[in-house]
């Protein structure tokens, strides 16, 4: 067993097994632990970067295509992700009133999937970039949003050092062996007082201590670790970064999280994914009571916000 990523502790505790609830990639349990020393959770141990490719479904970056359907689903995301493009917007424009070398609302979007966050950012005079593992992710951003991404990770990448005065990272961290170098990268990248912008889970939140292994936060396997949000100050801060901001509510991922805790089966993209043979009556029942889900759950999920404690967690951090 490897020593903890945060304080180095040899020492784990055993909390609970499970498995593939959302996309049913696999059957096989996975263990989650909690280090004695810091709290930290994460899986252990970790699946192999073979292992892991084969728990990441093709589409698991979906983006609409251009029916009828598709294009009221596009609508939607763009109504819940306004409070993302807000957040960025408020770090862009501190970024470019204290960087030392301000490159004029560049930004880049690391996990930027078919890239409608970068496509609501240009739209709002924000130029910028994606990354993306997926090659296919990567290429949609291109045709479909008209915004330059590059396939790639953030460890390895043709971009030059003090390039972006800000970078985003949407649950991209939880997914990776060493999340710490993707940091250092975002830093390198970063011109000096530029913002970084990181969203995870909250493994403190309400909902993460009322349903534990069938929180949807968790996501074995394909999220190597469970952070809290003292767990993600402390690993920016080991990185260089200093954190200026904190938001705890997103209307796109609490209220939805909560739902598919829930009731997984339910789960529109998770359907889409599993190739769920249904008709078009069925489709309409499962969506409408997934979407009365999501709906019961918003004052619940404004609640813990309200209390720091919410399901997801946004940090905005500065290199100094």
């Amino acid at each position: 067993m490897s020593a903890c990523l945060l304080c180095g502790s040899g020492r784990f505790s055993p909390q609970f097994q499970a498995s593939d609830r959302l996309y049913r990639t696999t059957a096989r349990q996975f263990a989650v632990v909690r280090c004695s020393g810091c709290g930290l959770l994460r899986l252990d141990p970790q699946p192999s970067g073979e292992e892991l490719r084969e728990y990441y479904p093709p589409a698991y970056w979906f983006a609409p295509g251009g029916q009828a359907a598709s294009r009221l689903e596009e609508a939607y995301r763009r109504a819940v992700l306004r409070d993302h493009v807000r957040f960025v917007e408020q770090a862009l424009g501190r970024a470019a009133a204290s960087a030392t070398k301000p490159r004029e609302r560049f930004l880049l979007d690391v996990g930027c999937g078919g890239g409608l966050f970068l496509r609501m950012m240009a739209e709002r005079g924000f130029r910028g970039i994606g990354l993306d593992f997926s090659e296919d992710a990567a290429r949609l951003t291109w045709q479909r949003q008209a915004t330059p991404a590059l396939c790639g990770s953030l460890d390895h990448t043709p971009l030059r050092a003090g390039t972006f005065l800000c970078i985003t990272m949407f649950h991209v961290l939880e997914h990776l062996p060493d999340p710490r170098i993707f940091l250092i990268g975002a830093h390198r990248l970063l011109v000096s007082g530029g913002r970084l912008v990181v969203q995870v889970p909250n493994a403190a939140s309400w909902q993460a201590r009322l349903l534990g292994r069938h929180w949807n936060g968790m996501d074995v396997p394909r999220h190597l670790f469970d952070f809290r949000d003292c767990d993600l100050e402390k690993l920016l801060e080991s990185c260089g970064f200093v954190v200026e901001r904190r938001k705890y509510f997103s209307l796109r991922d609490n209220p939805a999280g909560l739902a598919s805790s829930l009731a997984p089966a339910l789960d529109p993209m998770a359907r889409r994914v599993r190739k769920q043979k249904e008709s078009g009556a069925m489709r309409l029942a499962y969506d409408l009571a997934y979407f009365s889900l999501v709906l019961g759950a918003l004052p619940f999920t404004i609640a813990e916000a309200a209390c720091r404690a919410g399901s997801s967690i946004m940090i905005e951090a500065a290199k100094p």
